[in-house]
C-alpha cells in the first residue's frame, strides 16, 4: 500500500495517477477524497486528529506526505510541526518510508541565486523557519537511523489547474479575463518554475527508488528560466492578446494585504522576486536521466487544459 496524505491537492492528484506505474495498492486520504484510480482506496481523515493519521498510515509502505496548509503563518506554527510529528510517529510504528514533498523557504536569501540540495539552510521568514523545523525533525530521525524517508523539494510551481500558483494567479489569471497581468518585484529578473506534472512523476519515481532514501532532493525544474516579463511575453503570445504587464512594488503588496489574505502573507517573502531564482536540480536530472518540461511547452499545455476545463 503507498498513501498519499494530502492527497486532494494539485500535487497529490497528479501523484496517485503517477504511482499507478508502481503499485494498484494507493490509499488516497484527505477531508473528502476522491477517487483518481478506478481501485483508489479512499480514507476520509482530519489530519489535524494525531490519532487519525496513525489510522492512515497503518498498513503503509510508503507514506507521501503532500498536504498544503492554509498559507497563513499562524495556521503553519500552530499545524505544521504536530502534523510533522504525528506523520514521523506513524510512519515509524508502522514501519512506513516517509516522502515528504517540500519546498525552499529555509535556504537563505542569498542562496536563492542559485539553490542546490547543499544550499546553507538559514530562513529569512516567518514561514521559512517553521519549514527548517519540520525539515529537521525528518533529518533528526534519519541520522538516528530511526526512520527512513527523503525529503524532495520544489520550486514556486505552476501547470494544468494549478490555480494557486502566482504564475497562474498574477498572470494567467488576469490575461484569460482581460486585465493586465501582474508581476510582484522586479520583473527582469529570471525565476524559476516547477512543472506540477514533472513534480509528480519525479515524487513517484523517487518514492519507489530505495537507493533515494536518506537524502534531500530538488524535483527537476528547467533551470534555464525565464524574466517576469519574458514569461508574460510567452502566456500573451500562446493566448494571442497584448503583451503588457503591471509591476506590484513591495508597498503595494502590503497594502493589498489590508483587503487580501493572500497578499498579507507575501511581504516577507518578497526576497524571492527581487533578484534571480534559480533552482538546480541537476542531481536528480542525471541520476534519473529525466529531463524537465520547457517554459514554453509547459504553458502551453497548461493553457491547453485549462481551456478543456473552461465553460462553452
Amino acid at each position: 500500500m503507498q498513501t498519499i496524505l494530502g492527497a486532494s491537492g494539485t500535487i497529490g492528484t497528479l501523484l496517485a495517477k503517477e504511482l499507478l506505474a508502481y503499485t494498484t495498492k494507493i490509499r488516497l486520504v484527505s477531508r473528502s477524497p476522491q477517487k483518481i484510480n478506478p481501485d483508489d482506496e479512499l480514507f476520509p481523515a482530519d489530519l489535524t486528529n494525531p490519532a487519525m493519521v496513525d489510522k492512515a498510515v497503518e498498513g503503509s509502505e510508503v507514506v507521501y506526505l503532500v498536504v498544503g496548509l492554509e498559507y497563513n503563518i499562524k495556521t503553519w506554527r500552530a499545524q505544521w510541526p504536530s502534523l510533522m510529528r504525528a506523520v514521523i510517529n506513524a510512519c515509524k510504528k508502522h514501519k512506513a518510508k516517509l516522502v515528504f514533498f517540500d519546498n525552499v523557504y529555509m535556504y537563505d536569501k542569498n542562496a536563492v541565486l542559485h539553490m542546490t540540495e547543499d544550499s546553507p539552510i538559514n530562513p529569512p521568514s516567518k514561514k521559512g523557519l517553521v519549514r527548517r523545523e519540520i525539515a529537521e525533525m525528518i533529518l533528526k530521525e534519519i541520522r538516528t537511523g530511526q526512520l527512513t524517508a527523503l525529503i524532495a523539494r520544489s520550486a514556486d510551481f505552476y501547470g494544468p489547474h494549478c490555480d494557486k500558483s502566482l504564475l497562474h494567479m498574477l498572470v494567467y489569471s488576469n490575461i484569460i479575463k482581460g486585465k493586465t497581468p501582474n508581476w510582484m518585484g522586479d520583473p527582469d529578473t529570471k525565476h524559476c518554475f516547477t512543472y506540477t506534472p514533472d513534480a509528480a512523476k519525479a515524487t513517484a519515481l523517487l518514492g519507489n527508488t530505495p537507493e533515494a532514501y536518506n537524502q534531500v532532493w530538488h524535483l527537476p525544474t528547467n533551470i534555464h528560466a525565464l524574466t517576469g516579463r519574458e514569461y508574460v511575453s510567452l502566456l500573451a503570445a500562446e493566448t494571442k492578446t497584448p503583451d503588457k504587464l503591471s509591476v506590484v512594488p513591495l508597498w503595494m503588496v502590503k497594502l493589498l494585504g489590508l483587503f487580501m489574505p493572500l497578499m498579507k502573507e507575501l511581504p516577507e517573502m518578497m526576497y524571492q522576486y527581487d533578484r534571480d531564482y534559480l533552482f538546480d536540480s541537476s542531481k536528480f536530472e542525471k541520476k534519473f536521466n529525466f529531463e524537465p518540461t520547457s517554459y514554453k511547452a509547459g504553458i502551453r499545455q497548461m493553457i491547453e487544459a485549462e481551456t478543456k476545463k473552461a465553460p462553452v
